[in-house]
């Protein structure tokens, strides 16, 4: 059974993704534009951690936990979630001036395309949290954290996907920005993009926790879809933001990806 302080534990690391959102429009309390150089290279940054983490966090631990029969089902099964989040979204205006003109009704709407935009990101969350509780501190491959032992891949998932937040947040706050929208609202618009993570999270842990035959299933699910957001969303992003710096901001995409890969690399080795 499946402990009730530790669904707690999924979830506050969810929602600390969530409120790192926030972060990004906190320039704007400082200053009126905020960098595009700054961003591709968060965007490029964001990417490097992403795929370094998924590579040698989330495939490595579900080739652990088995073997590539059911991890590539899932791979593959996380592309498609990706593919059809694209779909819906690209029928929908879910723009942040949507969210300043909205009813009721649409924004229950709004939090269900969001959900569906922002679950891949909650469940890579909430799958490297598959061992919480369990022991591993001796092995060097978990942190005692409030005398619970989190997996090491935990943690770089979430700081890899806050930090990734962080850009999103400033891409949402610009727009908002030019509407007259306030510092304060701009920040609180931004969070609520991202608070389907940790339910997400949650769902995920609560999954690879009663199925844990699944996991290799599970981990190669959430390094599929972060993988295709990468590819498909984060890296195109930074390239349209980049467009009007010398080299289409080619340069700082690939300096913030190195950075992101490299900083990643301790994971290789847990």
């Amino acid at each position: 059974m499946v402990a009730a302080e530790h669904v707690v534990f999924v979830f506050v690391a969810g929602l600390l993704t969530a409120l790192a959102t926030g972060l990004g429009a906190i320039p704007f309390f400082l200053v009126e534009e905020f960098s595009d150089r700054w961003n591709v290279a968060l965007w490029g940054l964001a990417s490097g951690i992403m795929v370094a983490a998924s590579l040698f966090g989330l495939v490595r631990e579900g080739l652990a936990y088995g073997s590539p029969v059911l991890l590539v089902p899932g791979l593959l099964t996380g592309v498609v979630l990706v593919v059809v989040s694209h779909e819906v979204l690209d029928g929908f205006d879910h723009g942040p001036k949507k969210f300043e003109q909205a009813d009721f009704k649409k924004l229950l709407l709004i939090l269900g395309i969001l959900t569906v935009h922002s679950f891949p990101e909650g469940v890579a969350v909430g799958v490297s949290f598959a061992e919480l509780g369990l022991d591993g501190a001796v092995a060097g491959d978990s942190l005692l954290v409030a005398g619970t032992a989190v997996p090491l891949l935990a943690v770089f998932m979430t700081i890899a996907i806050s930090i990734h937040n962080v850009p999103e947040g400033t891409a949402i706050a610009i727009p908002l920005r030019s509407l007259g929208v306030s510092e304060w609202k701009m920040v609180w618009w931004a969070v609520f993009s991202s608070l389907p993570q940790p339910v997400g999270a949650v769902i995920a842990y609560y999954f690879v926790t009663l199925a844990k035959e699944f996991l290799p299933f599970g981990f190669g699910f959430a390094a599929g879809a972060m993988v295709y957001l990468v590819a498909t969303e984060f890296v195109p992003e930074a390239l349209e933001l980049g467009d009007g710096l010398p080299g289409g901001g080619k340069r700082e995409l690939l300096a913030g990806a190195v950075t992101g890969v490299l900083a990643m690399v301790p994971l290789a080795f847990v």
